[in-house]
């Protein structure tokens, strides 16, 4: 049947109008276009993945931290955001976010899980919106994905164990400052049994300041998780 549709009703990329030819492929998007997203390279903090503007910041320590890790340790141990948020890749991360292409979700997952292979983890969570919010938009983007990458690994995925305990603001547009404001106390556990001991793999989106996932992670080591990684699809640069 999809060959059928696809050869009546022609599918063209929504970036560059060419044809799509992978027949199994859901993506809105070529071969081609898809196929520019590029991870970040270059030297990184060690603990939250900022890129740092020089190679020489490694140079005579591997593990240097940036300055607001070194200000303001993260609850989390290690972040993974591999890729910038830029052209394709930021189109997608709209058009399954606030378009409601939730289809996106497989390719999403899967560029997270590319950078994933050597790290181990016990359960998958996901940052979890209000209800005011969930029913605006009708799904949770990053359960979505949290989903994908927990029935690809086989990890038990953690469901309605960490809530948001009010609805924030957007952080869109908010400074720094303001963002780690706007979410502090925005979390709570509803049952914290799951997680005791546990290595917890926290996913979003999108890392921007890292304030949302900074607080997360700290609910989850309050309830008794052993340690936290936080992963999103792309980050902010």
């Amino acid at each position: 049947m999809k060959k059928l549709l696809d050869l009546i009703y022609p599918r063209t990329c929504v970036h560059c109008d060419h044809s799509i030819t992978d027949e199994t492929s859901d993506l809105p998007y070529c071969r081609g276009c898809w196929e520019t997203i590029r991870p970040l390279t270059g030297p990184q903090c060690s603990i939250c993945a900022t890129p740092f503007p020089s190679p020489s910041a490694l140079s005579h320590s591997p593990d240097h931290h940036c300055a607001e890790c070194r200000e303001d340790i993260p609850a989390f141990s290690r972040a993974f955001t591999p890729y910038p948020y830029e052209g394709i890749l930021a189109d997608a991360i709209q058009r399954f976010k606030y378009q409601k292409q939730t289809s996106l979700a497989a390719p999403l997952a899967g560029l997270i899980m590319e950078q994933l292979t050597t790290v181990q983890f016990d359960l998958v969570a996901a940052v979890p919106l209000h209800p005011t919010r969930l029913r605006t938009r009708e799904f949770n983007q990053s359960l979505l994905l949290a989903q994908r990458i927990a029935r690809f690994t086989q990890v038990p995925l953690l469901i309605d164990a960490l809530n948001r305990s009010r609805d924030t603001l957007p952080q869109v547009g908010l400074s720094r400052k303001e963002r780690a404001q706007n979410v502090r106390r925005a979390f709570h556990l509803s049952d914290p049994t799951p997680i005791k001991g546990k290595r917890i793999l926290l996913v979003d989106d999108v890392y921007t300041t890292g304030a949302t996932l900074r607080e997360g992670s700290k609910i989850l080591l309050k309830g008794g998780a052993k340690e936290v990684i936080v992963a999103a699809v792309t980050r902010m640069i």
